[in-house]
């Protein structure tokens, strides 16, 4: 069975292309447009890793890693943090908060793979 991951982010264009780039990988893809929908999605679905936009309606990503990481049934699920505020205070904010990474758009694909892939040890 593959790996499941969620990718939240309110850009159609990188929802896109982040599923091709996953699905290519072998990764099983859920995706949510906002913030409330990717907690939804990630209480019903349970995914092992969320790549997770900061800015996005409804719910930042930060209020969402704040609800994951307070949230007994998921606490434990992995966040990577993408965003275009790449300023420090941001970054500290991101971890700070319980995310597992943090990757200022623009990202090199090939980069976050590695990280996704290091982050759930190993492959698909």
């Amino acid at each position: 069975m593959s790996t499941k991951i969620l990718i939240a982010d309110d850009e159609p264009n990188i929802l896109i292309s982040l599923e091709f780039l996953m699905k290519r990988e072998g990764y099983e893809v859920v995706l949510a447009r906002d913030g409330q929908e990717a907690m939804d999605a990630i209480v019903r679905e349970r995914p092992a890793l969320v790549l997770l936009d900061v800015m996005m309606p409804i719910k930042t990503g930060f209020d969402v890693c704040c609800e994951v990481r307070a949230h007994e049934a998921v606490r434990d699920t992995l966040i990577v943090m993408l965003t275009a505020k790449g300023r420090d205070t941001d970054v500290a904010k991101g971890l700070a908060l319980g995310a597992n990474a943090y990757m200022t758009k623009p990202f090199s694909t090939k980069e976050l793979v590695q990280k996704v892939r290091e982050l759930l040890g190993g492959g698909a």
